[in-house]
Parts: C-alpha cells; structure tokens; sequence
C-alpha cells in the first residue's frame, strides 16, 4: 500500500489543481500547523466508503434485532422500555 502523499495547507492553497488530481489516485493528506487537519478522496472513494458504512451498520443492526429477539426482546417490552418516564 503507498504511503499517504502530505502537503501543507499552503502547498494545497497554491496548488489546488494538482491537490485534486492526486486524490483521483490517492488520499492526499493536508496538515496545519504541522498537524494532520484533513484528508482529501475522491468522490468514487467516498461513495464506496459510505456504501461500505451502510452495508456495516445495517448487518449491525440485524445482528442486534436477532440477538434481541433470541434473549426474549419483544415490540410490546421494546414499547414499554421506549415510553418508560422513569
């Protein structure tokens, strides 16, 4: 796997255009103040990180609805606990 390209946020100001292109590639990561501040992707990366995110979370929440549901959770006891004041 490459190592992550880093610019400055100056270097990133002055140089945009090419901060861009090399997202196409790769994450470009743009520190301030000699720290990491942010990381640059592509659209097509982002979108296949969301996708992936989603995908997770809702095997998550399966995985939680059937264990609740082996362990005796019910939507009447679900009800009760959500309008539960105390």
């Amino acid at each position: 796997m490459p190592v992550m390209k880093t610019i400055t946020a100056l270097e990133a100001k002055n140089r945009f255009g090419e901060v861009m292109e090399a997202a196409q590639r790769q994450p470009v990561s743009i520190t301030r103040n000699g720290r990491p501040s942010v990381v640059v992707i592509s659209a097509e990366s982002y979108a296949r990180r969301q996708r992936i995110a989603r995908e997770r979370m809702r095997l998550a929440m399966q995985r939680a609805g059937e264990y609740a549901a082996a362990h005796g959770m019910t939507e009447d006891a679900l009800d009760k606990m959500l309008s539960d004041e105390s």
